[in-house]
């Protein structure tokens, strides 16, 4: 992930392209806002709150330093220099609270938002993304921080223990600081500070699923107090993170988002980076990266892909969440998601063509083949309950039902995918406005897609938002593995 800030994901497919649809979502939006304007934020005395979740300054100072200098050694030597050496002891705030704040997120609320923190909490424990990378700020803030708790200073230790983080972004920005936090699972670091959200995105459905709301509110300075109490008083919980690895025959062009990085060293075969049994070329290249709300293929991946190559050409068009779904559902109109104006244009065609899909069960070491529906579009691995800005596209089926298709109701940390497919706008439409589910395909504990060209020669897939078009051969198939990630993220329920 570069340094500078990134842009946030849209809506996975234009369902908003329905009028009634759009209606629903600016009054849930709207409501949502004032819901969460209240009083409560009011109440909060600002300096009580301060005192919750301030660091001692020679601890946050050492730390910001550290990320600044990228050396850990300057915050120690910082630590030392401003350190009261009187003899009494610092005692740690009952939270400390660090926020990484997307500054390009949210219209003008992201800059806005980072000003007022900075001068509430002090500039130290607050990080603006299109300066600070969260990668930095673990392996230099963090490391200084526990370097001075192994050195012996037990109020280090205590603020190492009870660190919590807020995101103030969309999903894209959470799904870049969750990932930043994992290397400390990765490295066996402890503990791992858990993670809160300030919504600032276009859907926002890492945050709903958490509690968290799903859009900026309007008395935000009241707000913003209520979101850092909760962050200090919520309770814990997990979240199941999922590896993908793309496979492809070596020398296609193709442009990774920057959730994908290339692998430079991988295995293939069973139970390694890879589980292929399938014929590969002599030379293959591979990326992976790790999602934490939807991977899609198929047509609702080309809208995004479009969108986005739009919104880099034209910026200006990219003025806030309601301007955003709006050009989303006018562009998706014109892109055979609602006409198919030549049924034999291959490129109109649904999945099945193309695509042979493979699952694992929950306590099942066997790959299990899943025939793709005839007339689906578009698939979606989905981990989190909320997509597209909230809606719930898997449904709330009834008991009867998941015993009789040998499914589990759906959470968040459960180790499992749910898979479904839409067949074209009209379909998704329905589904987006909750009239009826999508069409159920399979809970899975892995997945894996077999990509294989003909009158095609290229896909279009997405990962959190971030499509990109694959391009697919007629001799050689491109591979898709999704596993899960064998540790998950804390978050901070927002309830």
């Amino acid at each position: 992930m570069p340094g500078t800030a990134v842009m946030e994901a849209e809506p996975p497919f234009a369902a908003a392209a329905v009028a009634g649809e759009n209606e629903v979502v600016a009054r849930s939006s709207i409501w949502d806002s004032i819901r969460r304007c209240g009083l409560a934020g009011m109440r909060i005395d600002k300096e009580e709150l301060r005192r919750m979740i301030l660091m001692p300054e020679y601890l946050r100072v050492a730390m910001a330093m550290s990320v600044r200098a990228k050396d850990w050694n300057v915050g120690l030597v910082a630590a030392s220099s401003i350190k009261n050496w009187n003899g009494d002891e610092q005692a740690a705030p009952e939270a400390p609270i660090v926020v990484f704040v997307n500054s390009r997120s949210g219209g003008r609320h992201g800059l806005a938002l980072k000003l007022w923190l900075q001068k509430l909490m002090t500039e130290e424990q607050v990080f603006d993304l299109s300066a600070v990378q969260p990668s930095d700020f673990v392996q230099y803030g963090l490391t200084c921080l526990e370097k001075l708790a192994d050195f012996g200073d037990c109020c280090a230790k205590a603020n190492c223990g009870r660190l919590r983080v807020i995101v103030a972004g969309g999903d894209g920005t959470v799904g870049w600081v969750l990932g930043s936090l994992a290397e400390l699972f990765v490295d066996k670091r402890k503990p791992v500070p858990p993670t809160g959200i300030i919504p600032l995105g276009t859907g926002n459905d890492l945050s709903r699923s958490f509690d968290w709301g799903g859009s900026f509110p309007f008395a935000w300075r009241s707000a913003i107090k209520s979101t850092l109490y909760k962050a200090v008083t919520g309770p814990i919980c997990h979240l199941d993170s999922w590896h993908v690895v793309v496979v492809t025959p070596d020398g296609q062009s193709i442009e990774p988002p920057h959730s994908l990085r290339q692998m430079e060293n991988y295995a293939l075969g069973q139970d390694q980076d890879v589980d292929i049994d399938g014929e590969l070329p002599e030379k293959i290249s591979c990326f992976e990266g790790v999602y934490y709300n939807y991977f899609s293929i198929g047509m609702d991946a080309q809208i995004a892909y479009g969108f986005h190559h739009l919104r880099n050409k034209k910026p200006y068009l990219a003025k806030g969440p309601i301007l955003n779904k709006l050009i989303y559902s006018i562009y998706s109109c014109t892109q055979g998601w609602f006409f198919t104006p030549c049924v034999h244009d291959p490129g109109l065609r649904g999945l099945k063509n193309i695509l042979r899909l493979y699952i694992k069960r929950a306590d099942y070491a066997d790959w299990e083949q899943i025939l793709v529906p005839s007339g689906v579009r578009a698939i979606v691995a989905l981990n989190l309950q909320n997509y597209g800005s909230g809606r719930h596209p898997w449904g709330h089926p009834k008991p009867e039902y998941l015993e009789k298709r040998g499914f589990i109701e759906a959470h968040v940390d459960d180790g499992l995918l749910e898979i479904f497919g839409l067949k074209q706008g009209w379909h998704a439409s329905f589904v987006m406005t909750q009239l009826i589910s999508a069409q159920h395909i399979a809970q899975a504990a892995a997945i894996k897609m077999e990509i294989r060209g003909g009158e095609w020669n290229q896909a279009y897939l997405q990962m959190d938002g971030e499509p990109w078009k694959q391009p697919i051969a007629q001799d050689f198939s491109t591979y898709v593995v999704i596993k899960r990630v064998p540790f998950q993220s804390l978050m901070i329920s927002g309830k």
